[in-house]
């Protein structure tokens, strides 16, 4: 889950970038001259691009012969400006690709396979279920680049002076906790989100998803899935909870009350680390807490991984491919993972790249410490749209505007349409 910054000025320089990348040769490249890349970065373009503009120019002067065009291209559009440009084989050389994505162009062809380049010399040293992730059709479309999944942040000043020793394990767990430090401090327990990836662990928890992709089957409104919507549900009424904010501006309202100590707890993933540390809660750093998002009823507790992949365009011609690889393989390197980690506190895909300066972030290190609870997503190309169904339909329920019947069963329409090769 990740946002970037729009920019306004950026639809007329990705036009002049697409004369300079991918299936066409690069006009400004010579013969005997540096082969020149187009790389779209779809990160953060103020907190994070900088570190990634000063390693491209790390990357440019150790690789003379290769120079890199570097475009940040904001995340909610670039998915869309992807698929037109790769469509009219003028796409970057390389994209940083979301991994719900890396499915599904991979499907329309536009995505080289990786396996046996020099993109994925070093396979063995990333988390194997995040390589797993970058596959599509037993190929891999992508290197690791970052990852995130959620976890439950607490203040741990306000659970010691409710008395609260452990994070809660389960959501009955957290439901006492909360109603217990409302009781103690009268700062709310918990704030929920309505927005459905957040509630993509009521799921896990249920042992469940919305669509059971091998089977090829609908699951969104099965017995299991509205027992893991009803306990979401349940978590916005209740002592100490916080009721359902339905608002367009929600997420910041949710984050806000976190960082400036005005709720204990909430589900959030790394991408707010930076953003934590400058809330008043949490000046010093200690005090962030993080554990695994707590379990459903079947004992199971996990989470969506998210993150991106780096992937090479397939219609770039062999010496801009050849030049995309090593390309990938220099920003995916242990050295690369570390030093965005540092500056950007992204979490990274290898383990080799968890040194302890990187682990001495309190941050860094909770979050590493839930990676082993984390879900991949199955490798289907229509997968992440499937969200968007609940985001329209979940704010209602919470809202209580519709039952959690309809809600789920206007759902499982909307996703049918989706995936329409899918039993209901």
């Amino acid at each position: 889950m990740r946002r970037g910054i729009a920019a306004s000025a950026l639809v007329a320089s990705l036009a002049l970038a697409a004369t300079a990348c991918g299936g066409d040769s690069d006009s400004g490249d010579k013969a005997d001259g540096p082969v020149t890349l187009t790389w779209w970065d779809t990160s953060n373009a103020t907190n994070e691009a900088p570190t990634y503009q000063a390693l491209v120019k790390e990357f440019e002067a150790a690789n003379k012969d290769i120079k890199v065009k570097y475009v940040n291209v904001p995340f909610d559009q670039a998915q869309n400006k992807f698929d037109t440009a790769a469509g009219s084989k003028g796409a970057p050389d390389v994209l940083r690709s979301e991994v719900g994505w890396t499915p599904a162009f991979a499907k329309k062809g536009f995505f080289a396979p990786l396996d046996g380049t020099e993109a994925l010399k070093d396979q063995g040293k990333f988390q194997p279920s995040l390589i797993e992730q970058a596959k599509y059709e037993g190929k891999t479309y992508g290197v690791p680049f970052t990852t995130d999944t959620l976890a439950l942040v607490y203040n741990k000043q306000l659970f010691e002076k409710a008395g609260i020793k452990e994070a809660p394990k389960t959501w009955d767990d957290l439901k006492k906790a909360a109603a217990t430090v409302k009781d103690k401090t009268g700062v709310d327990g918990y704030w929920g989100s309505t927005q459905a990836y957040y509630a993509q662990s009521f799921l896990y928890g249920e042992g469940t998803d919305t669509v059971d992709a091998e089977g090829k089957k609908i699951t969104v409104d099965s017995a299991e899935a509205k027992k893991a919507y009803g306990t979401w549900l349940g978590l916005f009424d209740g002592k100490g909870l916080h009721k359902a904010d339905t608002t367009a501006d929600a997420y910041a309202h949710i984050q806000d009350a976190f960082v400036n100590g005005k709720v204990a707890a909430i589900v959030q993933g790394p991408w707010e680390i930076t953003n934590f540390y400058k809330g008043s809660a949490f000046t010093d750093k200690a005090n962030l807490g993080i554990a695994t998002v707590p379990a459903g009823s079947t004992g199971k507790a996990g989470a969506p991984t998210g993150g991106h992949n780096l992937s090479v365009y397939a219609g770039s011609d062999k010496a801009h491919q050849e030049a995309a690889l090593k390309f990938v393989n220099f920003m995916t390197s242990a050295k690369a993972q570390e030093t965005i980690a540092l500056k950007n506190n992204t979490l990274p895909t290898r383990d080799d790249a968890y040194t302890a300066q990187v682990k001495a972030d309190p941050g860094i290190a909770g979050y590493q410490g839930v990676l082993a609870a984390a879900q991949p997503r199955p490798a289907l190309p229509e997968y992440s749209s499937l969200w968007g169904p609940l985001d329209t339909e979940l704010p209602k329920i919470a809202g209580g505007k519709e039952s959690l019947d309809k809600g789920l069963s206007n759902a499982k329409t909307a996703i049918a349409k989706l995936v329409p090769d899918f039993s209901k």
